[in-house]
């Protein structure tokens, strides 16, 4: 009986055939053996059609009895590289030919699967033999084909051990429903970037500018009219400096004119609030500072400026400490200190050279510097007491019905204030009678203008 062959070329003696030849044939079944198991071929793939791998009966150095096949040659299109349709094996295929084109390793004949190695790649490929007409080729996908896996899954935390990962312009980190996260942008010759540090307990996380330049910005881009927030929207944001630093909010980078808005929501309140004897100070820049008071439309307001350099001027003007009085000016009315840096007290005083007429009496009453009364006694006498006395204030009484004569003026000084160095009252009788009285001192007190 004949010798057969296995699809990969491997002899099956007879029994009681090839004497004084087995051995040899044994042996190059051995080889056989040995190519199948780890074998290594490099094949030429032609580039004007279809690269058919025969079997080779009993002999060794079949393409298609390797365990490793290496492509080579020229392509200028996809091509196949073809198997008979019994053979059966794992293969490591790996494409080395140039012009960037597939090589597609398949059965002879039928419409079963293949294996498709792309360019620069390596795939684990298993002819099954499975179907006499139609037979089917599976790929394994291998670690280092990731580029060929568009889905591909960890077991574990990456480590990129000590290596970076390289991305695409505008290309990133996407979240597990494939919308962009994260996207990185390039830039041409960079030497700065943006440096990521977590924290230890009572610490926080930073965010940095690093590189190779000395002072580096950090940039906040919000989009459009979009706006930059910070805070939780469930507690107070707080927008500090590191360490005991001044923090400065300026435009352009400080170097061109702009607006700062610092806009609260409805009824909200803003406040400058200086640590301990600090001050809310409004910066001069080639001009005097200057602070102004808009209307509600913000269309027109009044301004508060400081005086010029050159004046040399830094002295402090306080509000006063009493009320509110109508028909009052404000005044200095003590100083501390000298000079450029003295600190002014204000208060509200009585405007000099005028009297705040008032309409007629005609009962007892209190009178208030500053003021003039026509006072009518028709119906009975009257009392007028006086306010305590400051120096130059002033008092102007008038009889207005002629009756003093018959129903007398009586003025009353303040608890042991004086009028015209004593604490009786002063009566005045005379018809159509009419002074001013001046507060001088406390010996004096009260005195009238004219006799």
């Amino acid at each position: 009986m004949a010798s057969t062959y296995t699809p990969l070329g491997i002899e099956k003696q007879a029994t009681g055939e090839n004497a004084g030849t087995w051995g040899t044939k044994t042996n190059t079944n051995l080889e056989i053996v040995e190519q199948i198991s780890g074998g290594y071929t490099a094949q030429a793939v032609s580039d004007s059609g279809d690269t058919t791998l025969s079997v080779s009966d009993g002999s060794t150095g079949a393409t298609l009895a390797h365990r490793i096949i290496d492509f080579t040659g020229s392509l200028t299109a996809s091509r196949n590289v073809t198997i008979p349709l019994d053979v059966q094996n794992f293969y490591f295929l790996k494409n080395s030919t140039s012009g960037s084109q597939n090589v597609v390793f398949k059965y002879a004949t039928g419409t079963g699967t293949s294996a498709t190695v792309a360019n620069g790649k390596t795939v684990i490929a298993y002819a099954k033999a499975d179907d006499g007409t139609n037979p089917n080729i599976s790929t394994i996908s291998l670690a280092s084909d990731l580029v060929d896996d568009t889905t591909p899954q960890l077991g574990g935390n990456l480590d990129t051990n000590s290596f970076m990962i390289d991305f695409d312009d505008a290309h990133g980190i996407r979240d597990e429903n494939a919308n962009e996260q994260l996207i990185f942008e390039t830039t041409g010759s960079a030497v700065n970037h943006i440096d990521i540090t977590n924290a230890a307990t009572g610490s926080g996380p930073e965010i940095g500018a690093v590189g190779d330049d000395s002072n580096i910005n950090l940039e906040l881009r919000p989009k459009g009219t979009g706006e930059v927030q910070i805070g939780t929207g469930a507690a107070t944001a707080t927008l500090t400096s590191s360490g005991a630093y001044d923090l400065t909010l300026d435009t352009n980078g400080g170097t061109n004119s702009g607006t700062i808005t610092i806009t609260d929501g409805a009824n909200g309140a803003i406040t400058a609030t200086p640590n301990g004897t600090g001050e809310v100070v409004v910066g001069g820049n080639t001009n005097p500072g200057t602070l102004v008071l808009n209307c509600e439309s913000n269309s027109h307001g009044i301004k508060l400026q400081s005086p010029p350099h050159s004046s040399s001027q830094s002295y402090t003007l306080k509000f006063p400490t009493g009320n509110v009085t109508a028909d009052r000016f404000l005044k200095v009315a003590s100083i501390t200190g000298s000079g450029t840096t003295a600190v002014g007290q204000l208060s509200f005083a009585e405007v000099s050279g005028g009297t705040s007429w008032q309409a007629v009496k005609t009962s007892s009453f209190t009178a208030a510097a500053g003021e003039g009364y026509f006072v009518n006694t028709t119906s009975g006498a009257i009392t007028m007491t006086l306010p305590a006395g400051s120096i130059g204030s002033e008092i102007v009484f008038i009889d207005y019905a002629g009756t003093f004569d018959t129903y007398a003026l009586t003025i009353a000084a303040d608890g042991s204030e004086k009028i015209a160095g004593s604490t009786a009252d002063l009566t005045v009788s005379v018809e159509r009678a009419g002074n001013t009285l001046v507060y001088t001192d406390s010996t004096q007190g009260w005195l009238l203008k004219n006799k």
